[in-house]
């Protein structure tokens, strides 16, 4: 899809129509125009728009009907409403049936076109989603071991109601597909799946993020932005390492959790909302509620029913089946021949204890691809790779470092540095400061090193 639209407006003024298409005209956009309810149906069900934009009060059926008929055919085309007699009940109302955002007439064209730029860019975003998913499949858990049965059996269960959820589990240990599997399973499988990493947001934005903001209502502000509870609407919206997020945001997530309406920075106007939140965190929040780090109210909010993913070294049972659907998804996209596993490397690759867990265990895969020479990754091959400590960080007890002078300081620096992270909970930044070095310098290091990060923060 390019970067302008196909836009169906609907309006019984004639001079509202001309003015309309003329503007989106000049702006690059496609428009049809309709002075019904009933033909702009027609049209909706004939042609994908891109948008349809549609005045409220018309004669025999009105805006809000013909918003509600849309839906109940299965167009899923984004609406955006507009009236010259606008009140906060009619908004309100247009937002629970769908509505993507509420306009008052007279509307500028500036903030007409912005408008639509957001709402297109959502469409293009849904649309890349779609692309994905048919490239690469939908999003799955691969699991062979008893642990992960119990897991999954939790997740079916849950994911049938509209209970709030808590995922718990070490970076890499796939929260976030655990969320995916939790929306796509739910009756909003059809709504979007809207997700926020709260460590990887500067403080001083992630309440834009999370809500929005009108056009200059900070310096910096140059356009109104939709937040993710807004674009989350009938559907799921993720947070992740909530246990990160500042102190003061946590008040105003728990108003927005209990009202169930959001209120753009600079606005004062409140926004009903419908979402699902799902929440997840490699902290013991229960330690941090009781530290005074986290919000007992907010705790309960959040932590309905909890869910801990197991570590991979604790479902090893599962690497066969995890390394086969990694190669074969690496190579696909490479478009490269298939490049299959001996046993003798499934075994060493079962002897490590990854710290970074499935994540980590991709990153290998994609690395050992890379290096093999044949159509077979070796145990050869998976020992030059591997880190020679086996996953923990440090050198075996007893064990003297062996080698050059510039492989047991590099050994010593690796294990100092991962050593650091565990106790930083994997907070660069937190890293960095503690080891007294320049963050962009860790960043190198850790490449150097073979030390696979986690969402920069």
């Amino acid at each position: 899809m390019n970067s302008k639209g196909d836009i169906l407006i609907v309006d019984d003024e004639a001079n509202t129509l001309a003015s309309l298409s003329r503007a989106f005209q000049l702006a690059g956009h496609a428009s049809t125009v309709c002075d019904n309810a009933a033909r702009a149906l027609e049209l909706a069900k004939d042609k994908n728009f891109d948008l349809i934009l549609s005045d409220v009060v018309m004669p025999k059926t009105d805006g809000l009907a013909l918003l509600e008929k849309l839906r109940a055919s299965g167009v899923t085309t984004p609406v955006v409403m507009m009236s010259g007699q606008a009140h906060i009940e009619m908004a309100v109302r247009a937002t629970r049936l769908g509505a993507l955002d509420f306009l008052e007439k007279p509307i500028s064209t500036e903030k007409l076109l912005l408008t639509v730029e957001n709402a297109l860019k959502l469409r293009r975003l849904e649309a890349e989603n779609r692309e994905l998913r048919r490239r690469v499949g939908k999003h799955q858990i691969l699991w062979r071991c008893e642990k992960m049965r119990a897991v999954m059996a939790q997740l079916e269960r849950i994911a049938a109601s509209e209970t709030r959820v808590c995922v718990y589990g070490e970076t890499g240990t796939g929260k976030e597909l655990a969320a995916r599997t939790i929306h796509e399973k739910s009756s909003r499988a059809q709504g979007p799946f809207v997700t926020l990493n709260c460590a990887a947001v500067p403080a001083e934005l992630i309440e834009s993020e999370l809500f929005g903001h009108e056009k200059g209502s900070f310096t910096g502000a140059l356009q109104r932005q939709i937040g993710k509870f807004e674009l989350a609407h009938r559907g799921t919206l993720f947070l992740d390492e909530i246990g990160d997020m500042p102190l003061a945001m946590k008040a105003k997530l728990l108003r927005v959790l209990e009202e169930g309406e959001v209120e753009r920075i600079g606005s004062g106007k409140s926004i009903p909302i419908d979402v699902r939140v799902v929440v997840a965190t490699h902290h013991d929040l229960a330690s941090l509620v009781r530290e005074g780090k986290f919000r007992e109210d907010l705790y309960h909010r959040v932590v309905v029913f909890p869910i801990a993913l197991p570590p991979l070294r604790a479902r090893l049972e599962d690497i066969p089946a995890l390394v086969e659907h990694f190669a074969k998804q690496i190579c696909a996209v490479n478009g490269w021949k298939q490049i299959s596993f001996q046993a003798d490397a499934i075994d060493a690759l079962k002897d490590y204890a990854w710290p970074g867990n499935i994540r980590e265990l991709r990153n290998m895969v994609e690395r050992l691809l890379l290096l093999t020479s044949s159509q077979e990754v070796d145990s050869v091959t998976v020992a030059l790779a591997l880190p020679p400590d086996g996953g923990s960080g440090k050198a075996s007890a007893g064990e003297e470092p062996t080698g050059s002078l510039s492989a047991r300081v590099a050994g010593f620096e690796r294990a100092t540095i991962l050593a650091e992270l565990e106790r930083q909970g994997h907070h660069i930044t937190n890293t960095a400061k503690a080891l007294g070095l320049e963050r962009s310098y860790l960043y190198k290091k850790c490449q150097q090193l073979g030390i696979e990060l986690r969402a920069s923060r």
